[in-house]
């Protein structure tokens, strides 16, 4: 079975979970957690990846780091994903529950590539393209810059992408040259 169609089973089994226990905000902080520390240690998403390592060291390990940072329904998950054998997708589970927990409460993550730092009537404006496309309700987004564009700007909402940048223009007025 695919990773992601497992990692969201069991992120909408622990979503569910939350909504009957009203803990959701709680599990959510409690993935974010998982997903930051994840990030910052390799080693430690290594170790969860590598299929030598037994999972009852695993188990201790996940216990060690996050026992006392996140909620004891949080940990008996993790201990059961570690049981299942499935440590090795615990980070395709946390962000499967972050994007479902974002669909409930009408979050939409966006990012925005520009050339420049964004000025505020321009972030007021990506946000409003952004809540008009998704009809999200609260809009996150996500700015980068890259001199390479030369003007204008890329802008990524889930699998979409809207290139208004000169850099694309260019290239597309090459190819018609070229045809």
């Amino acid at each position: 079975m695919a990773v992601s169609t497992v990692a969201f089973r069991y992120a909408n089994a622990l979503l569910d979970l939350g909504q009957d226990k009203g803990l959701t905000e709680t599990f959510y902080a409690d993935m974010q957690l998982f997903k930051n520390t994840v990030e910052q240690s390799r080693q430690l998403m290594l170790m969860l990846k590598n299929p030598i390592v037994r999972k009852d060291k695993k188990n201790a390990v996940l216990t060690v780091i996050f026992k006392n940072r996140v909620n004891p329904v949080t940990m008996s998950f993790f201990q059961l994903i570690a049981q299942k054998h499935r440590e090795s997708i615990l980070d395709a589970i946390a962000d499967e529950f972050i994007r479902l927990y974002n669909g409930i409460k009408g979050i939409q993550k966006a990012t925005v590539v520009t050339t420049t730092p964004l000025t505020p009537e321009l972030r007021q404006k990506f946000t409003a393209m952004v809540t008009k496309m998704t009809g999200a309700t609260t809009v996150e987004l996500d700015e980068k810059q890259d001199t390479k564009l030369i003007g204008g700007y890329v802008l990524r909402v889930g699998d979409e992408q809207v290139d208004a940048s000169l850099r694309h223009q260019l290239n597309e007025m090459r190819l018609k040259f070229l045809n």
